[in-house]
């Protein structure tokens, strides 16, 4: 019995994503193995936040690194770095920013949800475009004198209508605004961690619970050397805008400790394991009536990995693919998939281990079995 039994909890098999509501991802030993020695000691938890940023960045080939409480405090903290500078005046002030540099121009079209966390360090939001899509030309328009920066919400299979990140770059620095890109969950491929930056942008925002594997409740900004440094003087342990965002010595050591074990994957071998796990799936619906499955590629966040699709003729088979969702959360093991398309459903190996893809096709043809 373990603590998830003990509570009562059920464990589920996760071939969704990475996904906060499914707790992330799983962290490697040599993860907990670090968060558990830092867990033994006191020590000064600025020093440790330096001392891990230099590490992380020296590893990422970056000016610098901070460790933020999940990437969406990242765009907290960036937006208040953004705003404030080093200045404690204006640092005192956020959330309330009348007067000061606090527009922060997205695209309309990149739109998501998680930019309610610019507005919660006292951004306001500037939209350029359409739902159609946006021109160079909208965003030099929208660039004025209270203009605090521009965020980009990268996913490659979003990215056609926004201004290309390229020329967005060249833009924000010819008129003196920085620029940030959330790449909350863009690893792999693991060239992301430099590749934003080395293009130009200010800083890069990543989730630290979803590939890198660390603990969930961490994110990573990594870019300029100036606004790190004012991330993390609005960040706790300082008791202003970022001080309900701890982390802990423990999510310090933890990230810093599943950077270096990402950094160290072999991702050629680890792509032909998922390749394999999704070829598994494909072949065993060969031959299932009604049923077939094929490859899937990009992720759903636009990551260079596959998935597998499966493909269902509901109406013969007498039983819907919603149906079939239900019925795997529901049963034994518990399995969360995504929805595909009308009919589909998608198996994604980043968050299976070893051998369970056979669980999972094991299920499926059960539930289609009993439907007829």
């Amino acid at each position: 019995m373990d603590i998830y039994d003990e509570l009562g909890i059920r464990k589920v098999i996760n071939g969704y994503a990475t996904l906060t509501s499914l707790g992330g991802s799983i962290m490697p030993p040599e993860v907990l193995t670090a968060m558990a020695e830092a867990a033994q000691h006191f020590i000064d938890i600025d020093d440790l936040q330096r001392r891990v940023g230099e590490k992380i960045a020296e590893w990422t080939r970056n000016e610098a690194a901070y460790v933020s409480c999940g990437a969406a405090a990242g765009l907290a903290l960036s937006t208040a770095a953004s705003i404030t500078g080093l200045d404690p005046e204006k640092r005192a002030r956020l959330p309330y920013t009348d007067g000061m540099k606090n527009e922060i121009i997205v695209h309309r079209f990149g739109r998501v949800g998680y930019d309610f966390a610019i507005r919660q360090a006292g951004g306001t939001l500037v939209e350029i475009g359409s739902t159609e899509g946006t021109s160079a030309e909208d965003m030099e328009q929208a660039i004025n004198e209270r203009t605090a920066a521009i965020f980009y919400f990268y996913n490659i299979t979003r990215m056609e209508g926004l201004v290309p990140l390229e020329q967005g770059i060249e833009i924000a620095k010819r008129r003196g605004v920085p620029l940030i890109v959330d790449a909350a969950a863009q690893l792999p491929p693991v060239e992301n961690l430099w590749r934003f930056t080395h293009m130009g942008a200010d800083l890069a925002l990543f989730s630290g619970g979803k590939g890198l594997c660390g603990p969930q409740s961490s994110g990573l900004i990594l870019g300029r050397k100036e606004l790190i440094e004012a991330c993390a003087f609005n960040a706790c342990p300082r008791a202003f805008i970022g001080r309900p965002m701890k982390v802990g010595k423990e999510e310090l050591v933890g990230l810093m400790a599943a950077v270096r074990w990402y950094l160290d994957l072999d991702h050629d071998k680890l792509m032909e394991t998922y390749e394999s796990q999704v070829q598994h799936v494909i072949d065993a619906f060969s031959d299932i009536p009604n049923a077939s499955a094929r490859r899937n590629f990009p992720s759903e966040a636009g990551q260079p990995m596959p998935r597998a699709e499966i493909l269902l003729d509901e109406q013969s088979l007498g039983i819907t693919r919603d149906e079939v969702l239900t019925q795997l959360r529901d049963g034994e093991p518990s399995i969360a998939l995504a929805a595909a398309g009308a009919n589909g459903i998608f198996v994604n190996p980043q968050t299976l281990g070893p051998g369970q893809e056979k669980i999972i096709i094991t299920r499926i043809k059960q539930i289609l079995e009993l439907a007829q």
